[in-house]
């Protein structure tokens, strides 16, 4: 009885595969759309992130503040999260010349710490049931640290390792069908998988946004970064729309190890 009060009171949808393809989907407009901005519509990436932060800053507060699940409004913190995580890792990458290496290990050490504070004060990392205030707050600074460094390994791997914007998605690609695979085949933790997974998304929605919208001879597809990211929100409006959004929890048994 207390499981199924746990599931009723969590405010996630729950991790199905509509889940991942919507996830996928708001990677690519958080790099979409924050190029958009910052590049564009020359904002800049400082101004762009103070703008994408404020926004996070609003609908993460309506969302902890919320008493069930709003799929709109997870959603949306998602998306907030990601469009920032793009203009805050390329303002560091990039504007404070930290390279794109020096980035991500700055980030990885950011997420990491994220993640023991949240093992430290609530005892587990497991996204079983994201229901408390504190617990949620948890949720969201891992989610923005992990795709704050989604954007700086995607744009390393694309941009520095010589694989290109398509092999840098199929790269990523492959290591998310790895982790699908340790999860039914192995008894690897599912909430290390889960994490594993989140991170991954990111990346490759970065490649791929980058792939849509860089010009031919960078080897991208040269679309319009403004219509690529309404293309990609309509998807993920009618995504939302027309696949399950029940509250729920992560798939398998609860851990307590993680």
């Amino acid at each position: 009885m207390n499981r199924v009060h746990e599931v009723s009171m969590s405010k996630v949808p729950e991790v199905a595969l509509a889940f991942w393809v919507i996830k996928i989907a708001a990677t690519t407009l958080g790099e979409t759309g924050g190029d958009a901005l910052s590049m564009t519509l020359d904002f800049g990436y400082a101004v762009s992130t103070a703008i994408f932060f404020a926004f996070f800053l609003i609908t993460v507060a309506a969302q902890v503040t919320s008493k069930s699940l709003h799929p709109f409004l997870y959603w949306a913190v998602i998306v907030t999260t990601t469009t920032a995580g793009t203009t805050m890792a390329d303002y560091a990458d990039r504007s404070l010349g930290i390279g794109y290496v020096g980035g991500s290990l700055i980030l990885f050490a950011i997420l990491m710490a994220v993640l023991g504070l949240w093992r430290f004060s609530i005892g587990s990392v497991s996204v079983d049931s994201i229901s408390s205030p504190k617990v949620e707050i948890f949720y969201w600074m891992t989610i923005l640290s992990s795709n704050t460094l989604g954007t700086a390994l995607g744009d390393f791997f694309a941009d520095s390792s010589g694989l290109g914007y398509e092999g840098s998605a199929i790269v990523f690609a492959g290591f998310i069908v790895v982790v699908a695979a340790a999860y039914f085949y192995t008894k690897v933790s599912h909430t290390l998988l889960f994490w594993l997974a989140f991170i991954l998304t990111r990346p490759l929605g970065a490649t791929v946004g980058d792939l849509l919208t860089k010009p031919y001879t960078d080897g991208g597809f040269n679309l319009s970064r403004i219509s690529s990211s309404a293309i990609l929100a309509f998807a993920i409006i009618a995504l939302i729309l027309f696949t399950p959004q029940r509250a729920g929890s992560h798939p398998g048994q609860r851990e307590s190890s993680l």
